[in-house]
């Protein structure tokens, strides 16, 4: 696979690019994609760079009506000495092979998949906007294309990656979010596709991300699936809290998605001899803490948004404001340190920034 040559052909007619200030989310792309191809009899093949386009696909393609299909999300970042580097991008590869293993796809080989990365984001590197709190997002999915009406893993696949210059995830930046506690719907149980990147756990998210973005929340926070207890993630974050001290993250159980930033806040806190405890963490104790005032801070972690502190939770009728709704220390630190390292202004002592080669 390493050894394939990616071929590239360049768009003839260049978008125009949107100012830096006037960014969204996810609604602009590049001018490039790249796309790779599967038939069981040949695997992987046909690696290409090529004008960004629609997709054509037949009717009947399985993932239309089984969803089988995985993605992933990481940022291309440009830094002060103007060079683009991305942050930890093997383990996005390593968790779109993971999250493959789960959908019956078949493996893609990482370091080309970097490699492809890589080659499309030197050739889009005007779209790669240089306002603070600006990125490039980088799309990678595979989607399974056989024409089959039955109940099986694809036979054909197409493994695509694009390109989005996007500002802040959410409005609100750093500063405090409103989360509402879901008690009736489900993302995810143990046993199910919660840890896998797949289009289902987001599509079976809507209906209560609906309700509460009516009632003026931003996310929702998911309880687990079995007993409605436990706290699992944030809408598509993971989620800390510090309470007396300590920063607690539910730990992964096989419904919760393992997210390079909660890996990286992680590492960062025991770096700093911050202690953290991965485990179990319910919202009666969630509650109690809070009842107790000790409960000092709460944040999301994604890819997304970095850190995303949370101002308020509202559960059962009740509203939980959380650090009078101010960032907390931790947060900010933490947001700080990693954007900081995203965007080169920070020293990296975890190797975690890959320059794009020029």
């Amino acid at each position: 696979m390493t050894k394939q040559k990616i071929s590239t052909r360049i768009s003839e007619s260049k978008k125009e690019k949107p100012a830096s200030e006037q960014l969204e989310f996810g609604r602009v792309f590049t001018d490039h994609m790249f796309v790779m191809d599967y038939k069981e009899s040949k695997g992987w093949h046909d690696p290409r760079i090529v004008p960004y386009q629609p997709i054509t696909l037949d009717p009947a393609s399985i993932v239309f009506h089984y969803g089988q299909t995985v993605f992933e999300g990481l940022k291309a970042y440009e830094t002060k000495q103007g060079e683009v580097q991305l942050f930890r991008p093997e383990k996005n590869m390593q968790r779109l092979n993971r999250s493959n293993d789960r959908m019956c796809i078949p493996r893609i080989d990482e370091a080309f998949a970097l490699e492809a990365i890589n080659q499309l984001v030197h050739l889009d590197r005007e779209w790669v906007p240089n306002a603070p709190g600006t990125s490039l997002y980088i799309r990678p999915f595979i989607i399974s294309t056989e024409p089959y009406l039955g109940v099986a893993p694809s036979k054909q696949y197409q493994f695509i990656v694009i390109l989005s210059p996007v500002g802040a995830y959410y409005k609100e930046g750093i500063n405090p979010i409103r989360i509402a506690v879901e008690n009736e719907f489900v993302r995810a149980v143990k046993g199910g596709t919660g840890e896998a990147k797949t289009a289902g756990n987001y599509a079976s998210s809507l209906k209560a991300q609906e309700i509460v973005s009516e009632q003026g929340f931003a996310q929702v926070l998911w309880l687990d699936g079995l007993e409605k207890k436990y706290i699992e993630e944030v809408g598509s974050m993971n989620v800390f809290f510090k309470i007396s001290g300590e920063v607690v993250t539910p730990a992964l159980n096989g419904s919760i998605l393992e997210g390079v930033t909660r890996n990286s806040v992680i590492q960062l806190l025991n770096h700093w001899d911050v202690p953290v405890t991965e485990r179990k963490i319910s919202m009666d104790e969630v509650y109690q803490a809070y009842k107790d005032g000790l409960l000092e801070e709460a944040f999301g972690a994604g890819t997304a948004a970095v850190i995303s502190p949370i101002g308020e939770l509202s559960w059962n009728g009740e509203s939980l404001v959380i650090n009078e709704s101010q960032t907390g220390d931790i947060s900010k630190k933490l947001y700080d340190t990693l954007t900081g390292i995203q965007y080169g202004s920070v020293s990296d002592p975890f190797g975690w920034t890959v320059k794009v080669n020029e």
